[in-house]
């Protein structure tokens, strides 16, 4: 059965309450349970920090109008585990970027948790309507990982997701999802569960995108966090514990994040329009679900039902931010972007082997 087929199947599943269909065959779990053992064995050599506390304004340098809200939802790689610093994070990373590309201000909220499945994006989008400050511009979701590794029914994955999607939009919010990642380039895991974990993230990826897009958000895909680099140099790419990503890592996928977030928010300079030369193209959504899982980067989002516009947008180098405290935050520290640099960068193309 084609990737699309089973994308649709899932997902039509979660629309009607479903709940038995899973990411990998009856078959494989006696071999996927030893293969597990060994694995644990070897992933996580080394202890990763803990997330550090990325909440507050970025972009301060642009003045004191009101800023654009920006939210990140997810698990441990929404969070940033694995670094040590506020700006290698993702949610400083995207807030720096965004305020550098709409030359505006930016008040991040990051409500995501370590060890998060999908089923706790319910609690997580209730913290974030119930904010004094009313519902994000705009919020990320970065899930699926865990849903995979602790083998939650892809169904009831998919259907939370939807669930979480449709409470942002209703709420006002644009939403972008940065879909499962590849679990199958986690270095210490070997054959045959690096075939099966490839499987399983890909399927729940691409049913990740039909629910996201029939809700009114986009996508982009994670897959190998993001790109040959990740699999090219995966001791670059994964942090201490071989499992969370780096900063270089977290760098790679902000940047694959960065143009969609803008582009929902109006601010990117691209027209959401296919490219022909750039192997962009209209397609119905569960394909284009199918085609984008096999490819990290790759945005989907929704034209008219049941067709999708696949799009590869052009990264472009994310600013630096830098970290200061946020005297009237207390607990929290700052990203700042310096205006010349932030700027620059934020228009400069990301050179790409």
């Amino acid at each position: 059965m084609s990737r699309a087929r089973v994308a649709r199947r899932i997902a039509a599943g979660a629309a009607y309450g479903g709940g038995s269909i899973g990411l990998l065959g009856v078959a494989a779990v006696g071999v996927l349970l030893a293969e597990v053992a060994l694995a644990k064995k070897s992933v996580g050599g080394g202890v990763a920090p803990l997330p550090p506390g990325s909440d507050g304004r970025y972009g301060r340098e642009f003045g004191p109008e009101e800023p654009l809200r920006l939210a990140l939802l997810g698990d441990s790689t929404a969070a940033g585990q694995g670094v040590r610093r506020v700006g290698q994070t993702p949610g400083a990373l995207l807030a720096s970027g965004l305020a550098a590309v709409a030359e505006r201000p930016v008040a991040l909220r990051n409500v995501a948790l370590s060890g998060a499945r999908s089923d706790d994006l319910e609690r997580q989008v209730s913290l974030l309507l119930a904010s004094p400050s009313g519902p994000p511009d705009v919020a990320v979701i970065m899930i699926g990982a865990n849903d995979v590794t602790h083998r939650m029914p892809a169904t009831q994955s998919v259907r939370c997701l939807a669930a979480a999607v449709r409470r942002l939009r209703t709420a006002g919010a644009e939403v972008v999802v940065g879909t499962c990642p590849d679990l199958g380039t986690i270095e210490p895991v070997y054959q045959p569960l690096r075939w099966l974990a490839r499987r399983a993230s890909r399927q729940l990826a691409a049913a990740q995108t039909i629910v996201v897009v029939e809700q009114g958000g986009r996508t982009v895909s994670l897959g190998d966090l993001l790109g040959p680099e990740f699999a090219a140099n995966p001791r670059e790419m994964f942090g201490v514990d071989n499992f969370h990503p780096s900063a270089e890592g977290y760098a790679t996928a902000s940047m694959a994040l960065l143009p969609t977030v803008c582009a929902a928010l109006g601010v990117w300079p691209e027209a959401d329009r296919f490219d022909a030369e750039r192997r962009e193209n209209v397609l119905p959504v569960a394909k284009a679900a199918a085609e984008a899982a096999k490819e990290a980067g790759t945005e989907v989002s929704g034209v008219r039902a049941p067709w999708a516009l696949l799009k590869h947008r052009r990264r472009r180098r994310l600013p630096v931010p830098q970290e200061g405290h946020v005297p009237d935050e207390g607990r929290v520290e700052e990203g700042r972007v310096p205006e010349e640099d932030g700027r620059r960068d934020a228009s400069a193309p990301l050179q790409r082997d």
